[in-house]
């Protein structure tokens, strides 16, 4: 299950207050620490806008997928933030959330829900908890291979690139492709650790896996309550850390790369608004995404991407699928024999390894069919 992003805005959870260094300010509005009287911000935007001042600096020499590339390949780029959503799994084989046809909701008739969404309903879940481990065993992580753009992200991080990835997914193929705990901000949650609803006691992934492939719905072994794995529902808050970290990384910035989300969901899309006003953002997805309210951009606010206009100075839309984005990127970086390897040596270590475990369980299962009829004899 890749995006657990669709995701209703959730109300930001008490944090402990982390300050960064003085940077250049963003140009969001609407976070939860926006600061000032929100009469005084209006004017002082509007006036900013109309009078033309404080313009920030254009960095980017081309607004195409090649000035993107040139400045990465300048040497200024070493705070690369990716934000992902389901998009960048759908080649995978998971299914993205919305789409017609073809996405998660409109494929959910046979779980006899009330509505779509109530599959990810925590109270839902705690009266009819079937439905969502029935799904689950038809998506769960460790049966898909990352994608080449999960691979791309691992190469920002091995250039020294990649600040941090902030995804809205929870099918763990970001740490399937050699993302780690410090390179990740899963927004909404993951499968990789599950946690019981009443006592909180946690349980791995392994864990889960052997009670949701049994058909068993997975109860705590200490208090007999239902355990949840760590992915974010509705009525549920988002994790700490990404209200912490987006306050230290999203100011240092240096480039946003928007892959795979309609950036439709809050607090997440409101991300985008975080990083300051010189930094470029290139998005690469199917359609256009995240684009500003053109009346609240005439009177500064909002933050949104703006890809047409004629005051259009930062923001760089790629319309293609995540991979094909990625790979063109990589070409023009250099990088694209470099990436095309990567992925097909790790995509063949995978394949080993699933071919280890299912002849290890071959064997196993062998083992106990031989034993069963020796034992009958004994007897």
């Amino acid at each position: 299950m890749s995006e657990a992003s669709e995701r209703p805005e959730k109300e930001e959870e008490e944090e402990e207050e982390v300050t960064p260094e003085p940077e250049e300010d963003s140009d969001d509005s609407s976070g939860e620490e926006a600061a000032g009287n929100p009469e005084m911000d209006f004017l002082r935007n509007l006036f900013s806008s109309t009078l033309g001042l404080g313009s920030p600096e254009k960095v980017l020499d081309d607004l195409t997928l090649e000035g993107v590339a040139r400045y990465i390949k300048s040497g200024k780029c070493k705070n690369i933030i990716c934000m992902v959503g389901a998009g960048i799994s759908t080649s995978a084989g998971i299914p993205d959330f919305r789409s017609p046809g073809t996405g998660l909701y409109a494929n959910l008739q046979k779980y006899n829900l009330p509505y779509p969404e109530a599959i990810f309903q925590i109270d839902y879940f705690k009266k009819h908890p079937e439905p969502f481990f029935a799904l689950a065993r038809e998506l769960y992580p460790g049966q898909f291979k990352p994608t080449i753009c999960h691979y791309f992200m691992k190469l920002l991080k091995d250039k020294g690139h990649l600040r941090r990835c902030y995804s809205q997914n929870i099918d763990t193929l970001e740490r399937v492709a050699g993302l780690e705990g410090e390179d990740l901000i899963e927004a909404h949650g993951t499968f990789f650790t599950s946690h019981c609803v009443s006592c909180t006691k946690e349980f791995n992934l392994d864990w889960m896996r052997d009670k949701i492939f049994s058909d068993d719905i997975p109860r705590c072994d200490g208090c007999s309550s239902l355990v949840k794995p760590d992915i974010v529902f509705f009525g549920e808050n988002l994790p700490v850390r990404f209200f912490t970290s987006m306050k230290m990384d999203f100011p240092r910035c240096d480039l946003l790369i928007v892959m795979g989300t309609s950036l439709q969901v809050q607090p997440f899309a409101g991300l985008v608004g975080r990083v300051s006003k010189s930094c470029p953002r290139l998005l690469i997805n199917m359609e256009k995404a995240g684009q500003a309210d053109p009346m609240l951009g005439l009177l500064g606010f909002g933050g949104g991407m703006d890809f047409e206009s004629d005051k259009a100075y930062r923001d760089v839309a790629h319309i293609s699928t995540c991979d094909d984005g990625c790979l063109a990127l990589a070409e023009l970086l250099g990088w694209k024999e470099e990436l095309t390897e990567l992925v097909k040596k790790e995509h063949g270590r995978i394949d080993s390894q699933d071919q280890r475990e299912k002849s290890k369980g071959a064997a196993a299962n062998e083992s106990s069919a031989s034993e069963a009829p020796a034992a009958k004899k004994e007897e």
